[in-house]
């Protein structure tokens, strides 16, 4: 996608004169304020740039930790560095489900080379995971543009159809594209006229900073609301459907995601406003049954309710205070929207019902016991 006309993808190698060239982020920390392009050198900060949110997203963590294996694989390409890699970014973020499935797929297979053939290799899967996820996203798009047409053909000449979301899904969330975003701008390429609710995501705002910004760059007209309005505009008939992301869904349908995603669907159903959930494959966790019971949810810093984070009169990017001294906080980071709260979820193999046999009938090939 573009900034300000140049085409960005959230993670790259970039040449620097060395063999493989050096892997760079863009920092979202300081998004919207501030385009910081950081470079990760060594696995300590791959490790840091996925625990402290330099990068997030279910996609985006998994093709980063991707590419931290690659980077350690290239100063000790050893089994036990190997495995010591695993645990250490694996334990970074402990809800989203890519972040395992990455690792897991970098070293299954490169365990099966020898050492001295292990870099190279792993930079090959690294950029190819990219490559796929760009991809998937795309397809996604397509599949959940048929959804917004369906709608748009349902409303008069010119009127928009109008799109919740919740936290990030955008291309910031994945390589490229985004998830619940990618339907939104082949919409906007395809000439379809729609208007985007961005919920703002407390405490740690990425639909204020991060999928406010994208569309903005990107030219769709948006609002940003509050996350409590959200029910109150389906209330009144101002929401034709919602589109979100997911960090990990289920073999039956539940939905792990932002949290403040389980009252988006709570509200939709009571309003009958169809609730769709965007992800890529490597989301669906087909070990787990019930995402309520068994999905660890992440516990952050309590000082991300308790502060936020802004651009002061002055320019400056600066972090206040918004409660009394002493109170604290608690700060579960995802909640799990159970399946039957689900309208559909779009793949990148087509939209299929929130269900274990509809999950399992899209992906055949994937689905265990199957």
């Amino acid at each position: 996608m573009k900034i300000d006309g140049k085409a960005f993808r959230s993670i790259w190698r970039e040449d620097d004169g060395s063999r493989r060239g050096v892997v760079k982020i863009i920092d979202q920390r300081w998004l919207p304020h501030d385009l910081r392009i950081e470079p990760l050198r060594d696995r300590a900060a791959f490790a840091v740039a996925i625990r402290d949110m330099w990068v997030r997203g279910a996609p985006l963590i998994g093709a980063t930790a991707a590419y931290g294996v690659a980077v350690q694989m290239a100063q000790d390409p050893s089994d036990a560095l190997l495995d010591e890699t695993w645990d250490v970014l694996h334990e970074t973020r402990p809800t989203a489900i890519n972040l395992r499935w990455a690792l897991d797929d970098m070293r299954t297979r490169l365990r099966q080379l020898p050492p001295e053939e292990r870099a190279e290799a792993a930079y090959a899967r690294a950029d190819m995971i990219c490559e796929e996820d760009v991809e998937m996203n795309r397809k996604i798009g397509e599949h959940g543009l048929a959804i917004i047409r369906d709608i748009a053909a349902q409303k008069a000449p010119g009127e928009p159809v109008r799109i919740l979301t919740h936290c990030n899904a955008g291309w910031p969330a994945t390589v490229d594209w985004g998830t619940a975003t990618s339907p939104i701008y082949q919409a906007v390429a395809a000439g379809i006229p729609v208007h985007v609710f961005v919920d703002e995501t407390r405490p740690r705002n990425q639909g204020a900073q991060l999928t406010a910004w994208e569309l903005n760059s990107h030219g769709v007209p948006h609002d940003l609301i509050v996350d409590n309005a959200g029910g109150h505009l389906m209330q009144h008939g101002e929401v034709d459907m919602v589109i979100v992301g997911t960090d990990r869904t289920t073999a039956n349908g539940d939905v792990c995601n932002k949290i403040g995603t389980y009252l988006k669907a709570l509200a939709a159903k009571a309003n009958g406003v169809p609730f769709y959930v965007a992800l890529p494959s490597p989301t669906i966790d087909w070990t787990v049954g019930d995402g309520v019971r068994e999905i660890p949810i992440e516990e952050r810093s309590g000082s991300e309710v308790t502060h936020v984070q802004g651009r002061d009169a002055q320019g400056r990017i600066v972090t206040v205070q918004v409660s009394p001294d002493g109170t604290g906080a608690r700060n579960p980071a995802f909640d799990v929207t159970p399946a039957n709260l689900v309208t559909g979820l779009i793949t990148e193999r087509g939209v299929c019902e929130a269900s274990p046999d509809a999950l399992a009938a899209m992906f055949p090939d994937r689905a265990p016991g199957r």
